[in-house]
């Protein structure tokens, strides 16, 4: 097995938003908002060289959208999803299976390209993986989160033939390959996944949205995003139990500065021991 880190777009979000109740003039000094009050995020994907899978864990926000869409994340940075699969030597034709751990257009937007006035799968011969309770979920949508779930995005999966869905189970973790694992948490939304990955002897947990960056890691830190906060807060906190008693590593998707971290128990509780990038394991 290999594990490749995928650099797709930055983009900006507003800081209020993603560090929800926590004061402004403490969390500008870690991630210091622009004259709109917004923030720079990652959208880093991960790609999985399984056996003859090529398995893609979410892919950014895609090219597909208006400008006017666009305007609004003010994406930017050198990276796209298709560069940095070409200097691995890779092209969306090679794809077997795409992950989307949720289907918040920031994580799956990338799953469908426009040709003309169609809508299609951008990765023709992968299999695309998501749970029956999520995909409920995003197609028939709450009024909080409608914004976040784009039809152009999810449906043309489903009207393709190419969607699979994995099983949620009562407890534990559901079983993706021999390598990977998938934990369930309903906290930022209902049933999103987050692949838990066996390599070079360690545990390496794609982290999504329940903790997006390093600077997520306090208990109080929870994005307004989120729709269950306070379920969030008891994920997170049994979650870091579990992984700095493992010595588990953790993948962030939006940190812009961090990759990865391993962590530690300290007077404020459970923080970032140390922080490289997933290609120094």
């Amino acid at each position: 097995m290999k594990l490749h880190s995928i650099d797709t777009e930055l983009f900006k979000l507003d800081g209020g938003a993603m560090f929800g109740v926590v004061p402004k003039v403490i969390w500008n000094r870690l991630n210091p908002a622009d004259a709109d009050n917004l923030c720079t995020w990652a959208m880093r994907c991960l790609l999985i060289e399984d056996g003859n899978r090529l398995i893609l864990v979410d892919n950014g926000v895609g090219d597909k959208q208006d400008a006017k869409f666009f305007g609004h994340y003010h994406l930017h940075g050198p990276d796209n999803l298709a560069g940095s699969l070409r200097r691995l030597g890779f092209h969306h034709q090679d794809i077997t299976d795409v992950f989307l751990t949720h289907l918040h257009f920031d994580h799956c937007g990338g799953s469908v390209m426009r040709e003309g006035d169609r809508l299609l799968p951008a990765f023709p011969n992968a299999q695309y993986w998501s749970n029956v309770r999520h995909w409920d979920w995003a197609v028939r949508p709450n009024d909080r989160e409608k914004a976040s779930f784009l039809k152009e995005n999810i449906l043309p999966i489903e009207e393709s033939g190419q969607l699979s869905m994995l099983p949620v189970p009562d407890a534990g973790t559901a079983v993706f390959s021999s390598a990977i694992r998938v934990r369930y948490v309903h906290g930022h939304t209902e049933a999103m996944m987050l692949p838990q990955i066996e390599y070079k002897g360690r545990t390496i947990v794609f982290m999504a949205d329940l903790i997006p960056s390093v600077w997520h890691l306090p208990m109080a830190w929870v994005m307004a995003y989120d729709m269950f906060p306070m379920t969030t807060l008891s994920e997170k906190r049994s979650f870091l139990e579990e992984a700095v008693d493992n010595d588990w590593i953790l993948f962030f998707e939006h940190d812009p500065l961090h990759e990865c971290c391993t962590l530690q128990r300290t007077e404020k509780g459970i923080r970032m021991k140390e922080h490289f990038p997933l290609s120094a394991l």
